[in-house]
């Protein structure tokens, strides 16, 4: 099963958030849709933390290049 793209994700939800908000779906298309928005939003959330664990910054100290967490603390 290939894995769902943040973007693919986002716009999905962004659809969904639009329908909603038109206010033309029934009780049970409304739960559906509200369900499928919370799995959206949670892989999102997590596609994101993946993505900050995974950007570091690279620093020089002397002669040789590091690397830092992004937003990791400076002391």
């Amino acid at each position: 099963m290939a894995r769902e793209k943040f973007e693919d994700a986002l716009e999905k939800l962004e659809q969904i958030v639009r329908r909603m908000e038109a206010g033309e779906m029934s009780l049970d298309e409304s739960l559906k849709a509200f369900e499928e928005g919370i799995r959206l939003v949670r892989l999102c959330n997590a596609r994101l933390d993946d993505a900050e664990r995974r950007v570091e910054v690279l620093l020089r100290e002397g002669d040789l290049l590091t690397t830092k967490p992004f937003g990791g603390d400076d002391a």
